[in-house]
């Protein structure tokens, strides 16, 4: 995030309630969201109302570098209400990196960022969505994926430096045909998190899958729920597993099915607990302090390629 003003790879990038920078292609149009709105009159199909900030990309060709997108806090008591929409057209494969983030700690600002995601026929959207906040941020995240036939998604959502209060929405709706994967995890720190997904099977053979890794400490709260309602013949799976490193925090897990044909499947599984005593006293026995032991042990339980800090460490910066 240092260098988010001049960084050569970010298509959009936001410092605070102003655009810094904006790089297109003639695969890609990338666009302020309230330019699209005034320009583009078919995007008002999509944004729930007109835009004051945010982005607006649509990839009209096959693209063959990621996209990636940064939206950042930087001074103190910012407020930003963030619309993006994101536009794939038919048979095209992309792949969007985004990254909401505070700059500072302590800057007590406020994020609420709002996006539709659209992802036209036979095509696939490989998206990998990152945040990173201090203590004293408020932030808000809501979602609309649309999927239309034998369209595909694969959504990464982390957030590892959680702020004061978070709250996240998602909506996912496939059509025929059409599969969504997403894997989320969120490591709360003195936190309140609420989370609530949800993945409409609305066309025959489509599938939902939701991953969800939850870790609570210094007394945080995490609410999580997550459904999936299946509208016709389709498959869908939850897994939600939460793990417990304080005795002050509290982990909520509901996993929801609601089947309303009878061919489609529907599953889930769900688990909260805490760091085994046996695993901890197999690392120690190998070398590793309590801190290096669980530190590995909350790295693997989130799916980190490479260490990042806890307990007094300083966390990774793969995904900054």
């Amino acid at each position: 995030m240092k260098n988010v003003r001049s960084a050569k790879s970010v298509n959009y990038s936001q410092i605070d309630n102003r655009v810094e920078k904006i790089s297109e292609s003639r695969e890609a149009m990338v666009l302020p969201s309230l330019e699209a709105y005034k320009e583009l009159k078919w995007t008002r199909d999509y944004f729930e109302q007109k835009p004051e900030e945010g982005y607006f990309i649509w990839v009209k060709k096959q693209i063959n570098n990621p996209l990636a997108t940064c939206i950042a806090i930087s001074l103190p008591k910012v407020s930003q209400d963030i619309r993006n929409l994101v536009v794939i057209e038919e048979s095209i494969e992309a792949e969007i990196y985004s990254i909401c983030s505070a700059i500072k700690k302590n800057l007590c600002g406020v994020h609420i960022g709002r996006s539709r995601i659209v992802v036209k026929e036979n095509s696939t959207l490989k998206m990998r969505h990152f945040h990173n906040w201090g203590r004293g941020d408020r932030v808000e995240s809501s979602l609309k994926f649309f999927l239309e036939k034998e369209a595909k998604l694969s959504y990464t959502f982390k957030c590892l430096a959680v702020p004061e209060t978070l709250k996240t929405e998602s909506d996912t709706f496939l059509d025929s045909r059409s599969s969504a994967d997403f894997g989320i995890a969120v490591l709360a720190e003195g936190s309140k998190v609420n989370m609530h997904d949800s993945i409409f099977l609305n066309g025959e053979k489509s599938s939902g899958m939701m991953k969800l890794r939850m870790i609570a400490d210094k007394n945080s709260k995490i609410s999580a729920h997550s459904k999936i309602i299946a509208n016709s013949a389709g498959k869908g799976h939850l897994d939600c597993t939460g793990l417990l490193l304080d005795e002050n925090s509290s982990i909520s897990a509901v996993p929801e099915l609601l089947n309303k044909d009878k061919n489609a499947t529907l599953t889930h599984e769900a688990s909260i607990g805490k760091i085994s005593e046996e695993e901890l006293n197999y690392l120690r026995s190998r070398g590793l302090t309590e801190d290096e032991a669980i530190n590995l042990i909350v790295t693997g339980f989130l799916g980190e390629e490479a260490p990042f800090t806890y307990k007094g460490r300083i966390l990774s910066k793969a995904y900054m």
